[in-house]
């Protein structure tokens, strides 16, 4: 039966939550502990597959189909345990659970209240998986005090009584804020934060401390004796130069160990930290830099493209450079010439996105990349874009677009070679969707198979010509123009199994020209990078060389 361990956020700063937790997940492994890792959201959002990038950041998809949090990134990035659908969970999906068993009549007609049948859904939901690790890691999001959050904490209060003694820990993260004028660490905030966990009868066994400056033994005595916990479970995390230099740092400071000493486990596995002293040297001494443009809508905000940034820092570590990521707002290319912008960077990459705003710059981007032989990566739409570009540019169909931009302007205007997918095959049965069904969840999503073209660059990248990956898009290249474009020297590299639907695209005549359907960056590690984004920075270093 697992131990469970419930991190939740101070109310000053819950800022690094999911950090901690992931980085915490990765020393209990590398002590050969087991662990999965979970994300309590209190948004309402029934999935996060509804919300803006500029409301949530990137929605993180996992095998299994569920649109999540980006934390949820971070746990399978730091841990490489592949996350599933019961590893996230909003208060809209609770309640939603609730209400659709009211209407089933499951409680009998009784009066529905947030406890206890608000708290025994979450209860429910913290249940599954127990016994197949040996720690939960259970992230609540928000700060203690939010009115949203009030029933999870509530549940982790009764989850923990449930549990015999000792099965259950908490684990808060607050700041300390530095106030530069006086020259002093403030604890009150954190005294704080604690004495509203404690009233809502939770008490932390271990405090994080965020701090900007080290935090002296008076302050760390001051705040274990007003917080009611041992000294050693004060634990100080300081501001990192890199994510990566997380575990390093936690274990430095003793976290894990103050985790196991609450669980009273010893004598303990030594820790075997191989594998991120080596992460930590790959990015601490780089032998080279690479320049990298993100041609994007959302780059006022980089959480919206997190993984794509995490997944090119570790190609980057994988060949010894570091990635200098640059972010180009595509919608500067709808008034101006792409070239100015481009030139000087070793690569490019389009990532994905809706809505037709900034497709234009997007196709600019795409056409630069194929003139210059500039390595290109496009990812979801960034391959939409890539195809439209040879379509107009090359293989003469200038009226060449998206019916996912005729739709959002409700009349016709492009010859669509990307087109509303409407049906496709998952696992042994037809999906099937139409343009007008609701939103949220509605998509192709999850991992699926994908069959390579033999001797293609794609089948050299990644070793093999069977591959899966992870999908999230409503519209498709369209496989009728497929003869067309080949005849104009794109090439399909990669089909789905039943040869329906294109995967990947790529320009043979080109250093390196890849377009996916999919999104790579989601399964891309730091000790395991992913085969696309290690070959597309190895082209980078190689245009380096040539510039």
């Amino acid at each position: 039966m697992a131990r469970y361990i419930f991190i939740t956020g101070g109310v000053v700063s819950s800022l690094g939550k999911g950090l901690a937790s992931a980085a915490l997940g990765a020393l209990l492994q590398a002590r050969g502990f087991s662990v999965r890792l979970r994300k309590l959201d209190p948004y309402l959002n029934v999935d996060p597959g509804t919300m803006s990038p500029f409301e949530h950041g990137e929605v993180f998809v996992t095998d299994d189909g569920a649109e999540t949090d980006l934390d949820l990134g971070h746990y399978e990035r730091f841990t490489g345990v592949p996350a599933r659908k019961t590893d996230s969970v909003s208060s809209g999906r609770i309640y939603s659970n609730v209400l659709e068993k009211e209407r089933r009549g499951d409680y009998l007609g009784k009066t529905i209240q947030v406890v206890p049948h608000v708290t025994n859904e979450i209860k429910d939901f913290l249940h599954i998986g127990d016994d197949e690790v040996d720690f939960m890691l259970c992230e609540i999001g928000g700060t203690v005090g939010d009115i949203e959050g009030l029933p999870f904490f509530e549940a982790i209060r009764q989850f923990s009584h449930d549990k015999p003694r000792g099965q259950c820990i908490f684990m808060h993260l607050t700041l300390l804020p530095y106030l530069a004028a006086s020259g002093e660490l403030k604890t009150k905030p954190t005294q704080h934060s604690v004495k509203e966990l404690q009233s809502i009868g939770i008490a932390p066994d271990i405090l994080v401390c965020r701090s900007e400056q080290p935090i002296p033994e008076k302050e760390r005595e001051k705040i274990a004796l007003f917080c009611n916990v041992r000294k050693e479970a004060v634990v100080a995390a300081y501001d990192l130069s890199t994510i990566y230099d997380a575990p390093l740092a936690y274990h430095a400071q003793g976290l894990d160990q103050a985790v196991l000493d609450a669980f009273d486990i010893s004598p303990a596995p030594r820790p075997d930290l191989t594998v991120w002293n080596d992460v930590s040297d790959r990015i601490h001494n780089p032998e080279g830099e690479v320049r990298v443009a993100i041609v994007g809508k959302y780059t006022q905000l980089e959480d919206a493209y997190k993984s794509i940034a995490e997944a090119l820092t570790h190609g980057g570590m994988a060949n010894r450079v570091k990635v200098k990521v640059e972010w180009v707002d595509a919608e500067i290319f709808d008034t101006e010439a792409a070239a100015p912008h481009l030139e000087g960077f070793h690569a490019i990459l389009v990532p994905g996105g809706f809505g037709e705003r900034g497709t234009e710059g997007k196709i600019k981007a795409a056409q630069y990349a194929r003139e210059h032989k500039v390595p290109y990566l496009g990812i979801c739409l960034g391959m939409q874009m890539a195809v439209i570009e040879a379509a107009r540019n090359v293989a003469g169909l200038t009226a060449a677009g998206s019916e996912e931009f005729d739709h959002e302007a409700g009349k016709k205007r492009f010859e669509p070679v990307v087109y509303h997918l409407k049906e496709w095959v998952q696992g042994n049965h037809k999906v099937e969707r139409k343009v007008g069904d609701d939103k949220g969840g509605t998509m192709r999503l999850g991992a699926y198979d994908a069959s390579l073209k033999e001797g293609s660059r794609v089948a050299e990248v990644y070793g093999t010509t069977a591959i899966d990956e992870r999908h999230r898009h409503r519209y498709e290249v369209d496989i009728a123009y497929r003869k067309q474009l080949e005849e104009a020297g794109l090439c399909f590299s990669g089909m789905s199994p039943d040869g329906k639907l294109p995967e990947i695209v790529e320009w043979s005549d080109h250093p390196w020209f890849i377009g996916v359907q999919f999104h790579p960056e989601l399964k891309s590690k730091p000790f395991d990078p992913h085969p696309l984004f290690k070959d597309f920075v190895r082209a980078a270093k190689e245009m380096s060389r040539l510039v």
